[in-house]
This record gives structure tokens, C-alpha cells and sequence, in this order.
């Protein structure tokens, strides 16, 4: 457990290498902000959060309920996907634009569409993030 990291994961890295090279340009880790977003884009008024598919409990094939300690990673998971709720609610509702990205869609085709998507307008309607995470907003 102390081997795992919270920040510089490698699909952290690989989210901010495709923002950068779009031209994106972000600020990482916001002390100020709820929940302390992975990616913040000042300019967007969009926040990234980058999960990791075991951690936050992704319906996909990297998450498996572990068998050990089955009530105590039940618990820490459960209550992991309680917290993000509330840090996204909190955000969404101070006007932030808040994106998902799970670990298991750090590629090509889902990032391109993440970028496309995080440099529109704020008052956009059309939200296609279904393939990369969700945009949640208020």
C-alpha cells in the first residue's frame, strides 16, 4: 500500500501529455479547490479527476472485488465513490465543470475526444463524454 501513489499516476501522466500537446495548458492538484482535482483548466472552468478503475469502482473488466478483506475494501471502495459524489456536487454547483476520466480509457480515440470536449464553451449543451467519464453540472 505505500507503493501506491494519489498523484503523477501513469494515466494522470498520459491525460496531461494529451492536454498539453492539444495546447491545452492546466495547473495540477488545487489545494483551494473541493477534492483537489488531478487537472484544473482555469481558462475552462473545467476540472479533470483521473480514477483509477479499482479505487473508484469502474464497471469494467479491471475491477474485481478483492476476496481478502472483503468488508474492509467493500467499505474503503464504497466510501470512495461517497466522497466523489460530494467533492463533484460541490464543484459542479460553484460553476466548475467537472470530467471523469477512468484509467482503463487512457487512450488514442478517448483522449482526443477528451480534449475536444474540454475546449468547448462552458455553456455548451452537448456533452459526448460517455467514452472517456461524465460531465456532471448543475
Amino acid at each position: 500500500m505505500a507503493a501506491i501513489r494519489g498523484r503523477d499516476t501513469k494515466p494522470e501522466l498520459i491525460v496531461r501529455r494529451a492536454l498539453h500537446a492539444a495546447g491545452l495548458r492546466f495547473r495540477l492538484h488545487r489545494k483551494d479547490l473541493p477534492g483537489r482535482p488531478d487537472i484544473v483548466l482555469p481558462k475552462y472552468r473545467t476540472v479533470i479527476f483521473v480514477h483509477g478503475c479499482f479505487w473508484h469502482h469502474h464497471n469494467c473488466k479491471y475491477f474485481v472485488w478483492p476476496k481478502t478483506r472483503a468488508e474492509f475494501w467493500r467499505q474503503k471502495i464504497l466510501t470512495n465513490q461517497k466522497r466523489d459524489r460530494i467533492v463533484q456536487r460541490s464543484l459542479a454547483s460553484a460553476g466548475w465543470r467537472v470530467v471523469v476520466v477512468w484509467e482503463c480509457r487512457c487512450s488514442g480515440e478517448d483522449l482526443d475526444s477528451l480534449v475536444q470536449s474540454v475546449a468547448r464553451p462552458l455553456d455548451t449543451r452537448e456533452y459526448d463524454q460517455e467514452c472517456v467519464g461524465q460531465i456532471l453540472r448543475v
